[in-house]
């Protein structure tokens, strides 16, 4: 991952280490137990941890300012990449970092020409950021929806 800075927007990354297991579930349940409730999901903190630390090796700190802000995991296929958790705390969304964050992702897999894929739960608003950056709807499960965005 490499680090971005547009106009006052400074985002950096580094990989996660196990020391930042604790901010990780602290942000988890923060950015997602509501939405895991309306999905009909209620998670132990054991099944937390378990969620952070499946492919742990993709996790990345997003960092705002040198401050630990989210996690994006990513994995980077040969054929696609796939984001399999985007977190930003609730006190730094909307501020657009989620945009730039992932127009950084986009410009990235244009430049090797891979798509990038997603899911995301039905009633996460997080959708309509997925939506305005170019992200369709190409599936569904019984809790989700399969996104994709293409390179044009």
């Amino acid at each position: 991952m490499n680090d971005v800075s547009t106009n006052s927007l400074s985002i950096t990354f580094r990989k996660a280490v196990d020391s930042d297991i604790s901010f990780l579930i602290a942000l988890r349940k923060e950015t997602m137990t509501e939405h895991l409730l309306t999905a009909g999901l209620m998670y132990t903190d054991e099944q937390h941890i378990a969620r952070i630390t499946e492919h742990f090796e993709d996790s990345y700190i997003i960092c705002f300012d040198d401050v630990s802000i989210g996690l994006i995991k990513l994995a980077q296929f040969k054929e696609k990449w796939h984001i399999r958790q985007l977190q930003i705390a609730r006190n730094y969304q909307g501020r657009g970092l989620g945009t730039k964050l992932l127009t950084l992702l986009q410009n990235k897999a244009s430049q090797i020409q891979v798509p990038i894929s997603l899911n995301v739960l039905f009633k996460n608003p997080a959708r309509k950021l997925y939506q305005r950056a170019g992200f369709v709807i190409v599936g569904e499960n019984s809790l989700e929806y399969q996104m994709l965005w293409r390179s044009k």
